[in-house]
């Protein structure tokens, strides 16, 4: 598949092709059936380095080692349940690991309530199925039968989104590693090199809970909410450079301007503090909203921040810039969460030194 630099978004492995050639040439660890690079070259990819002149970005900012246990999985028969609270980069990862492994990252069901069998098993092309009859020229392959063909790894968002007995079709394929067929009294068998990343909100506890069944068939890693300012801070700063250039803004609004990352780190420690319920120096109780300020969250209020700035503004980001999309991100219950929005700015921002531009601002429009 190819790409153009006018698409809005790249997939990863076309975003990054030139850090996975860099560490496919300089690879010289084994690498597991089908696998593009070696489970060492595919940590590094995540967790950034270098190969040979080539610097390799981080893709996740955290503790090395769920990324170990992550890669570890996937080099086994055991399917990876990668589970956290909104923003903790899940989709994020789910698509590196697989665009590092097969250089595909595309074989993706989205999970929703209205998933069906058809969109994890197979479908059919009614024109030719009542024309012909069930053939195998008439089977449409879902993204899990295609890359159990290939030897690719398949992935499936949100799968507690999923009704329970359609999460369940998983389970033979994630034991047995076949999809039956009855309609053509054949089955499809996994090649070496497939497997499954599936990804989970922590948030969705209740909806439609994994079956013991299933959750026996996944090695399952929490992500967790970025350890300290700086780390949520890294995130969001790169994250925001990346749609940035995508977005084409006109200025480049990142630099190196404090400023700016003045800002960006203004909106999160609002993030930070009002998710934990306490000020960053512990000294504050705070009550929560309803929301999850997530980091998703924060990365949105920054980069329509920047727009504003880049279109509307002088092309450097203020307080004025993120303050609606701030209040925007907090306040989804009109009533209840202006109360804690409200009281979060009197008692600690108020007072905060070198934040008065910023509470003005979300005074202004609160």
């Amino acid at each position: 598949m190819t790409t153009t630099p006018e698409v809005l978004r790249q997939h990863a492995e076309h975003a990054y092709a030139h850090e996975l050639a860099a560490l496919a040439q300089h690879d010289r660890f084994p690498r597991p059936p089908k696998w593009n690079l070696s489970p060492r070259a595919v940590l590094t990819y995540l967790m950034g380095g270098r190969a040979g002149d080539t610097e390799i970005t981080p893709k996740y900012v955290g503790e090395a080692r769920l990324m170990e246990i992550a890669v570890a999985t996937l080099a086994t028969d055991r399917a990876l349940l990668l589970i956290g609270v909104p923003g903790t980069a899940k989709s994020w990862v789910s698509e590196h690991l697989a665009a590092a492994i097969s250089g595909d990252s595309t074989l993706l069901v989205q999970g929703t309530a209205g998933t069906d069998e058809n969109a994890i098993r197979y479908g059919w092309n009614y024109a030719r199925l009542l024309a012909e009859g069930p053939s195998e020229a008439a089977l449409v392959e879902s993204p899990v039968m295609h890359a159990m063909r290939q030897g690719k790894i398949a992935r499936l968002e949100e799968l507690t989104r999923v009704q329970s007995d359609v999460q369940d079709t998983l389970i033979t394929v994630l034991s047995e590693k076949t999809l039956p067929v009855p309609e053509l009294n054949t089955e499809v068998q996994a090649v070496r090199g497939f497997n499954l990343i599936a990804t989970a909100n922590n948030r969705d506890k209740g909806v439609n809970d994994l079956s013991s069944a299933l959750k026996r068939r996944f090695n399952t890693v929490i992500l967790p909410v970025p350890d300290s300012l700086e780390d949520e801070l890294s995130i969001v700063t790169q994250r925001v450079e990346s749609l940035g250039r995508s977005l084409g803004l006109p200025t480049d609004l990142m630099g190196a301007a404090p400023p700016a990352l003045d800002e960006i780190r203004r909106v999160v420690t609002v993030f930070r503090e009002l998710r934990a319920g306490v000020t960053e120096d512990g000294k504050t109780r705070l009550k929560s909203p309803s929301g999850s300020l997530s980091v998703a969250e924060a990365i949105s209020v920054v980069t329509n921040g920047l727009t504003l700035a880049a279109h509307f503004g002088d092309g450097e980001l203020s307080s004025r810039d993120v303050a609606a999309s701030v209040i925007g991100a907090v306040v989804k219950d009109p009533v209840q969460d202006q109360a804690v929005w409200n009281e979060y700015l009197e008692t600690a921002i108020k007072k905060r030194a070198g934040w008065k531009e910023f509470y003005n601002a979300c005074r202004e429009v609160s």
